[in-house]
């Protein structure tokens, strides 16, 4: 059946032209809601869908379409992109009897850009090949801002042919995109992504506290040191908001401890030990006691600054 439906109903999307190809958004939070409104400035019709109504309002009131439910979005759309919370979230609106794979029109591509498991997006990839659908697992980084900016970092996994079919679409809403490999391999190098970022954010937040406790200015410390071998993303762009006492969500403390807990249960798998990985788990979850979970990640400044 699957093959049937690859080879007697494949989607020509060779070319993805805005204004013929239907572009379906699920989740439309921090993050996905900047990138489908990029997709629809750029001309392409979009219908979007979120559990909470009201997070999609800002996009209906751009111009965007709201499907009630995922089924009647995946139907209705030749690209389907997903953007939620958590892997069991990702698993019910792909795999579930009222999800994607089981409602989207055949030869259709459907992306998942949340930051989820690899093993997961194998199964997904599988599953929707046997529907005659495209899947590719493309998580980004890059944050709020990135987002908004439209200069997102995209790693994908899956097929090149469906990369390529719909690059024009990632191009819209980021600036480094790199096909990694086969299905999977997308959130394999978002689990890279993740683990570096995680020691990186214990260096900023204990060097800014020390900065503090020896009774400089953290800003003007910031600026000698942000521009040399110590400069980092999160130097630049959550130093400032640390110092600020600016802890809104970017990136989620919640989201975060859930990729730090797939990261090493991927290494567990491996055979392999990341130290430094299960120390930021463990200080990132002592912030969530604290009440942080919905805070952003540059919140773990906070519990630096309580010690």
């Amino acid at each position: 059946m699957g093959l049937e439906k690859e080879s007697g109903l494949e989607l020509e999307l060779e070319a993805v032209q805005s204004g013929k190809t239907v572009v379906g958004f699920v989740g439309t939070g921090v993050m996905g809601r900047s990138m489908a409104a990029h997709l629809y400035k750029a001309g392409y019709r979009v219908l979007v869908y979120s559990r909470t109504q009201a997070k999609a309002e800002e996009l209906v009131q751009l111009g965007a379409e709201w499907k009630p439910t995922v089924a009647e979005l995946a139907q209705e759309a030749d690209v389907v992109i997903t953007m939620v919370g958590y892997p069991s979230d990702v698993e019910e609106v792909y795999l579930g009897g009222a999800g994607i794979v089981a409602n989207a029109k055949p030869g259709a591509y459907v992306i998942d850009m949340t930051t989820s498991s690899p093993s997961l997006a194998k199964r997904i990839y599988d599953a929707a090949r046997e529907e005659g659908l495209h899947s590719l697992d493309a998580p980004v980084s890059g944050g709020d801002i990135g987002a908004r900016e439209a200069r997102l970092s995209i790693m994908v996994g899956g097929d090149e042919a469906a990369f390529e079919a719909v690059k024009p679409l990632f191009e819209i809403m980021g600036k480094n995109i790199v096909l990694q490999g086969a299905a999977g391999a997308g959130q394999y190098t978002k689990m890279c992504n993740q683990i570096a970022i995680a020691t990186n954010m214990i260096g900023v937040c204990e060097a800014l506290v020390y900065a503090k406790k020896a009774g400089l200015d953290p800003s003007t410390v910031l600026k000698s040191i942000e521009s040399g071998a110590a400069g980092s993303w999160s130097l630049s762009n959550l130093g400032p908001r640390m110092i600020a006492g600016n802890f809104a969500p970017g990136f989620y403390v919640k989201h975060f401890i859930k990729d730090m807990r797939i990261a090493l249960q991927s290494a567990e798998e491996m055979g392999l030990q990341l130290p430094g990985l299960e120390l930021a788990r463990s200080l990132y979850g002592r912030l969530a006691e604290m009440g942080e979970e919905d805070s952003g990640t540059q919140a773990l400044f906070r519990w630096f600054e309580a010690q």
